[in-house]
């Protein structure tokens, strides 16, 4: 069970939650590329790496007995944030089609490069799974 913080007289974020206060079993999500399973093969594209990151995520909770309503926060790891602010609306779009309308606590960070010299994006968080 999760609940979103909001601090008083803070606006309503866009995209993402200020806090998460949760209970239950913690799972610990590791860094997830935009990989297609079982090869791993990185997809093309910002928005379609940025989607499969997340499904890859999602699939990791799911292992664990839990949904998406269970992910309390993410970090994502960009190598080039110019990439992430022109895909906007694309990886809202993905966002809808993965995790519908939960949005955990987030944080975007720009970096070097990541494990795979392909890829663009990598996501990692947290999961309280009830």
């Amino acid at each position: 069970m999760s609940e979103a913080i909001l601090p008083k007289g803070w606006p309503r974020p866009k995209g993402y939650t200020h806090g998460v206060a949760a209970t239950g079993r913690v799972l610990a999500i590791a860094g997830q590329i935009g990989g297609k399973p079982p090869k791993m093969e990185v997809c093309r594209g910002f928005a379609a790496q940025f989607g499969q990151a997340l499904a890859n995520a999602l699939t990791v909770v799911q292992a664990a007995g839990g949904q998406a309503k269970d992910v309390i926060s993410l970090t994502i790891f960009v190598i080039d944030q110019r990439q992430y602010h022109a895909a906007t609306e694309e990886v809202g779009q993905v966002w809808k089609e993965v995790f519908g309308t939960h949005y955990p606590a987030m944080a975007l960070v720009e970096v070097k490069g990541l494990i795979d010299a392909e890829a663009l994006v990598e996501i990692q968080g947290l999961a309280v799974i009830p």
